[in-house]
């Protein structure tokens, strides 16, 4: 369930707030006054155990209702709220806000009340915020379901939080800065309604321009990223996440009920969906400043104004620091500059224009500044030296803006002096901050969402791992492992299934004696590793259980004997059984890493890359992504480590080939994707110098899976189990797949090769060329929600796509939209029929309820393939333009 019925909660017609009291101070009483004084425009009933609530009659109960209102409030006792939730799910109330706790966070009489309450209003489709909750608030509408005494402004910013308390000093906040919001919801324990849900909502309103969350935890990992994936590619989406630290995570447990998880991969989860992080909530009111103001801008280069130059020094250190870059102006704003500005001045970035600067003075060298192509952002900052200008100068900034409207930050320094100042600021809907820092981190976050937008839309380079890996035996060998009982591979056994995968891994062979390994070590013909081999023992140097450099079998055979009597006698219970013997490998100028994948109890599996080494935890350099990979994904992923400097070569040393470690993480992404028995491993040390990578030393831990195949992923993998050989009526044998992201070039190749005629049935306009982002957002889906299926002839890529059949559902799979268009010199060899049939098998596949098309009247060839195929035409509000249906449920 998503956005089923949360109409009900942010647009209600009608509204019952049951509980209302008179007693001053109470829940009831502060919802009841913001009701009523908010200026609620629909219908309001209260029920409570009082014949008026502020000079409104009430009802006793709710039976006494003529019918059952759009949304309800409840701020009754925990233990009435389950029976509450029936009686109005039956009356037809389709929404409830749940205030008071005593729900999941209290323990089992909490959770079993809660399942009640949800169990009440599962046959409804009757959604609930909450419980333990704030409520909400819909400024548009005047509705203030909330306690929270503030007057929201109305504006373009939606904001959902898991705590009261953050929400409403966020809100305290904003209102003193003139930021306005479109919504606010107070989350609580998201027993029903979540992030996701929202997120999807919030997607769709026209209204809201960009989401700020602040979260504790999330409840369905893979309904998250599919709605934050989605909402991060149209608005920008902020998130400060709590519960981090280990005392956090308790807190927030007791809290909310949610355990808030591994912080590191809720990072890699935000990265991935296109969000922003936030550490706290300073940063957080930078991005509501930022963010609720609607500025965007298109790079880091940032020109910075100011009437002190020790102020824009502290901007420019701060922009440094953050990774912006301060703009170099050009040559004629320079001497533009120099003419205009006195003497003292400095006419270059950052522009000290004297603190003696007033209004003509701005203005004149802001002006300059807005009409130079050379940066993607201007900060003005006023120092209140001459207190008498202060108000004048920013009048002054926000004139200028007027005329030439581009990315435009404000600080006004100071306390009180600046007040006024930052208040027209807010009026003219200019970012404005406190500091200079804050202002930096303001317009980093503009660049931090407008660099994750460019990598949601960077087409990957197509890869094939060779060869092919095989996926049969390695699942073979993870089920042999768990019939014997063993959670953990042996070393060989996990070099051997990364060998099954193309990772490069040093020739190693087991030995059950020290006798054995002895001749196996001759057989080697080369200094060997000698390691001790046993289930119960993970880290083997901890133990003394490695030695190097071994050449003779018989000195093989004494460091055996001794090793097995350190080992027993460190670890007496440990299961010894045997050695693993390797070659000693020569790989120059390498460094040490460490590649491992690990199973997330909420967002699934995750790979991991780092510093490796026996320092590995000491170092604690790692990254975390999750999977599926790419190449660029990879590379993104290892840039993101301090090893990633010494693999770009230093002083004499080579660059590492830093391609070939982000081809062995995409492998490691693909083997934990086909085997869903394997739960963790550990590459250490993984070798890289410029020829390549090398495994040395592996281990695997294998686990029968709560959840089967890639339903553990929290995005789901490219589904090879939906390719197929098919058959056109002409007798042409083709092949239907998934379309992948690497498709961006053939499927703009395709529209070039299609006539203008064809490609203005397809897209209602004689479009020449498709632009690379769309190209990449239409190959760039989400195998969750949508669906797109390519067409090729058998020999491969070599002919280009010759068509594409695409299915795009609404979050709750009630309603489907689909399309199709196969390339001019294919048309007449039912390649449109057979894409058709193909999407609508899909959403009969995935529980869609609705298919639906719009065709122009004038198409008369889709218009008899959707006749024939079962679609009906309904009236459409253009009326060249047929509005195509097919029921699945009746079909």
């Amino acid at each position: 369930m998503s956005v089923r019925n949360l109409d009900h909660v942010f647009r209600p017609r009608s509204i019952v707030l049951v509980g209302a009291s008179n007693v001053p101070g109470s829940l009831g009483r502060s919802l009841a006054e913001n009701l009523i004084g908010h200026g609620f425009k629909g219908e309001l009933s209260i029920v409570g155990p009082e014949p008026e609530v502020l000079g409104m009659a009430t009802h006793a109960s709710l039976d006494d209702l003529a019918t059952g209102p759009d949304l309800a409030i409840l701020t009754t006792p925990a233990e009435t709220v389950p029976d509450d939730i029936a009686t109005l799910g039956k009356r037809g109330t389709r929404a409830a806000i749940v205030i008071p706790p005593g729900f999941a966070e209290i323990g089992e009489v909490g959770r079993e009340r809660q399942q009640r309450m949800l169990d009440a209003a599962k046959p409804h489709v009757l959604r609930v915020i909450g419980p333990n909750c704030l409520g909400i608030v819909v400024p548009g509408i005047n509705l203030n379901a909330s306690p929270l005494k503030t007057k929201v402004l109305p504006g373009s910013l939606a904001f959902a939080a898991q705590s009261g308390a953050v929400l409403s000093t966020v809100v305290d906040w904003a209102t003193y800065r003139g930021v306005g919001f479109s919504h606010l919801a107070s989350m609580g324990a998201m027993a029903d309604v979540d992030f996701g849900d929202l997120l999807d909502f919030w997607l769709a309103d026209p209204k809201t321009r960009a989401i700020l969350l602040h979260m504790e935890g999330v409840k369905d990992a893979r309904k998250f990223m599919s709605a934050a994936r989605a909402a991060s590619r149209t608005k920008p989406v902020v998130v400060i996440k709590t519960g981090w630290s280990p005392e956090g995570a308790r807190a927030a447990l007791s809290h909310t009920g949610r355990m808030a998880g591994d912080d590191a991969v809720y990072s890699a989860a935000f990265k991935r969906a296109g969000m922003l992080r936030v550490a706290d909530l300073g940063e957080l009111f930078a991005a509501v400043e930022t963010l609720g103001m609607g500025t965007r801008v298109q790079g880091d280069r940032l020109a910075i104004l100011s009437n002190g130059g020790g102020m824009g020094v502290l901007a420019a250190d701060a922009l440094a620091r953050l990774g912006g870059r301060v703009a170099n102006l050009a040559g004629t704003t320079v001497d533009q500059l120099t003419a205009l500005l006195p003497p003292t001045c400095s006419p270059v970035n950052p522009v000290d224009i004297a603190a003696d600067a007033d209004p003509e003075r701005y203005a004149a060298a802001l002006e300059l500044l807005l009409a130079d192509d050379h940066h993607d952002a201007v900060l003005v900052l006023n120092s209140p030296v001459a207190e008498d200008l202060v108000d004048a100068n920013a009048d002054a900034v926000i004139e200028t803006v007027k005329k030439k409207r581009r990315p435009v930050l404000t600080c006004w320094l100071g306390k009180e002096i600046p007040r006024p100042a930052r208040r027209r600021f807010g009026g003219a809907k200019l970012p404005t901050y406190d500091t200079p820092e804050d202002a930096i981190e303001g317009f980093m976050h503009l660049v931090g969402y407008q660099r994750r937008q460019q990598l949601l839309l960077q087409a990957p380079t197509a890869i094939e791992i060779e060869p092919q890996p095989d996926v049969s035996a390695a699942r073979v060998l993870c089920e042999e492992a768990l019939e014997a009982g063993r959670e953990w591979l042996t070393e060989p056994e996990s070099k051997r299934l990364l060998s099954l995968y193309a990772i490069p891994v040093v020739r190693t062979e087991t030995a059950a004696t020290p006798e054995e390994a002895g001749r196996v070590g001759g057989r080697m013909g080369m200094s060997v590793a000698l390691k001790v081999l046993s289930p119960d023992i993970a880290h083997k140097s901890d133990v003394n259980g490695v030695v190097l450099n071994l050449a003779e079998p018989h000195a093989i055979e004494r460091a055996a004997r001794a090793m097995l009597k350190r080992v027993q006698e460190a670890v007496p219970e440990a299961r010894i059984e045997g050695f693993s013997v390797q070659e000693m490998v020569q790989m120059p100028g390498s460094t040490e890493l460490l590649i491992g994948a690990k199973t997330d109890p909420l967002f699934g599996p995750v790979i991991v890359f780092g510093a490796g080494g026996l320092a590995v935890e000491a170092l604690r350099d790692i990254a975390v992504a999750l999977p599926p990979l790419n190449l660029e994904l990879a590379r993104e992923m290892i840039s993101e480590t301090r090893v990633h400097r010494l693999l770009q070569g230093y002083r004499t040393a080579p660059a590492a080939a830093i391609d070939q470690i982000a081809l062995a993480l995409v492998k490691l992404a693909q083997l934990v994707a086909d085997v869903d028995l394997v739960d963790a491993v550990d590459v250490n040390p993984l070798l890289a110098n410029n020829n390549g990578v090398l495994a040395l030393d592996a281990r695997v831990r294998v686990r029968a899976p709560e959840r089967h195949g890639t339903a553990r992923f929290a995005i789901r993998p490219y589904p090879a189990e939906l390719e197929k050989l098919v058959t056109l009526r002409d007798g042409t044998p083709i092949y239907l797949r998934p379309i992948r992201p690497a498709d961006a070039p053939e499927l703009m190749d395709m529209i070039a090769k299609s006539n203008l005629e064809d490609l203005r049935m397809r897209f209602f306009t004689a479009m020449k060329q498709l632009p690379p982002t769309l190209a990449a957002r239409l190959t760039q889906i989400d195998y969750d929600r949508e669906m797109a299926f390519v067409a090729h002839a058998l020999n491969g890529e070599r002919d280009g796509l010759w068509g594409v059949g695409r299915l795009h559902a609404d979050p709750d799979r009630q309603h489907a939209e689909y399309a199709v268009m196969t390339r001019s010199d294919i048309a007449g060899r039912g390649l449109g029929l057979r894409l058709m049939q193909e999407i609508i098998a899909h959403g009969r596949r995935t529980g869609v309820s609705e298919i639906f098309g719009e065709v122009l009247a004038e198409n008369e060839r889709m218009l008899t393939m959707c006749e024939r195929l079962g679609f009906r035409r309904e009236r459409s509000e253009e009326p060249e333009v047929a509005h195509m249906v097919l029921d699945l449920g009746s079909a």
